[in-house]
């Protein structure tokens, strides 16, 4: 299996469906009125889908054990065919695709095998993932458009007695994700110039200001902003860029989750 240990944790939702077609109406009316000879159909295969969706690690080889958070099971009947669609929710740090599409598979099977006996006819058709939400691929587009900035407090490094590294490892990172930082400025350490600086990004359509830097970077930081992200980050005496997000310190409200 691939490791995923870097990856983070996030919500995850996967829709499958499969088609099974049975060959004469006589079926389709012993499948609706539960007058198939094995039992009800509808109920045995949904029950043998979920074992499956919970299953589907212990036996296709590379997939990774994860927690099920919700799986459901919905029929559609139209004409010969009987449309089965599952739908998997986790929070984990891979998807749930491969998991829809073994309970859609084993519904379809268990089926198959319930009504081989009144109908020879009966198969099945299209496994297919019709939509899956969740990991960094959702926020892509999105990301592209966003417009970040990121603000180094710093009496020092402003006065030019010390070179910025928090700042610049920042950017590094944002650009490692898609984004771009618009705008990097160095500032001092003053609460109104941080300040000025949250409400002139705001005013230009800023969605996310990162500040780093020293003690009045935290408090001076306007506690309500309704279009701009601000998020202040403590620069540590021995820098290390992996700390970034792990030394936050604040996250202001703002319309979009980061």
């Amino acid at each position: 299996m691939i490791n995923i240990t870097h990856k983070q944790t996030s919500l995850r939702k996967a829709i499958a469906r499969a088609t099974l077609r049975v060959s004469k109406e006589e079926t389709v009316t012993a499948i609706r009125e539960r007058k198939v000879p094995k039992g009800d159909v509808l109920e045995f295969s949904r029950a043998a889908g979920l074992l499956a969706i919970k299953k589907t690690s212990d036996v296709i080889p590379d997939c990774h054990p994860l927690p099920v958070e919700y799986a459901g099971i919905q029929y559609e009947i139209n004409g010969l065919d009987v449309v089965i669609s599952v739908e998997v929710h986790t929070i984990y740090r891979t998807g749930v695709e491969v998991e829809a599409m073994h309970g859609a598979a084993i519904t379809a099977l268990t089926m198959y095998d319930m009504l081989k006996p009144i109908d020879k006819g009966v198969s099945v058709h299209q496994i297919q993932l019709v939509e899956k939400k969740g990991g960094k691929s959702d926020f892509k587009e999105k990301d592209a458009e966003l417009l970040c900035g990121v603000v180094v407090c710093s009496d020092s490094v402003s006065a030019g007695k010390k070179h910025d590294m928090a700042g610049k490892a920042i950017v590094a990172i944002l650009e490692q994700h898609g984004l771009s930082a618009a705008q990097y400025d160095i500032i001092p350490d003053d609460v109104e110039q941080v300040q000025q600086k949250a409400r002139e990004w705001q005013a230009a359509g800023y969605r996310l200001a990162i500040f780093c830097g020293g003690p009045v970077c935290r408090p001076a930081i306007p506690h309500r902003r309704p279009s701009v992200h601000c998020w202040t980050v403590r620069s540590p005496a021995s820098w290390k860029p992996r700390g970034v997000m792990a030394r936050s310190v604040r996250r202001m409200p703002c319309c979009h989750a980061v």
